[in-house]
């Protein structure tokens, strides 16, 4: 994958991040159904670009729990019927995502995968 490749999944990220930020400026995203689905769509978006990003710079960042986004990505996608928690949706928004924001912003700055 080229650098232009992977960092554009990396803005990405970010993008979904903003979004995010602009769900949880609107309302409780626990209360309002259509703030909470705007959330987990980018939520989703967010996690599936993650898989994008290369093996060394995630390794670099290896604090972030980079298998645990892909299982929240796939119970996103793939539990449909069930019952995802808004207040667990909100506490990894709150929680994690920081985080998260901070290693993406490390590799872009960092550049081309070496």
């Amino acid at each position: 994958m080229s650098a232009k490749d992977w960092q554009a999944h990396a803005r990405h990220v970010l993008d979904a991040m903003d979004r995010l930020r602009q769900i949880q400026a609107r309302g409780d995203m626990t209360q309002d159904l259509i703030l909470y689905d705007a959330a987990l769509r980018n939520l989703q978006t967010l996690s599936e670009a993650t898989q994008h990003l290369p093996k060394v710079q995630k390794q670099a960042h290896a604090h972030i729990p980079w298998r645990q986004i892909t299982a929240f990505r796939n119970i996103l996608v793939h539990n449909y019927l069930g019952h995802i928690d808004p207040l667990t949706v909100r506490a990894v928004i709150d929680g994690h995502l920081p985080a998260l924001e901070t290693a993406v912003r490390a590799m872009l700055q960092d550049g081309a995968v070496p």
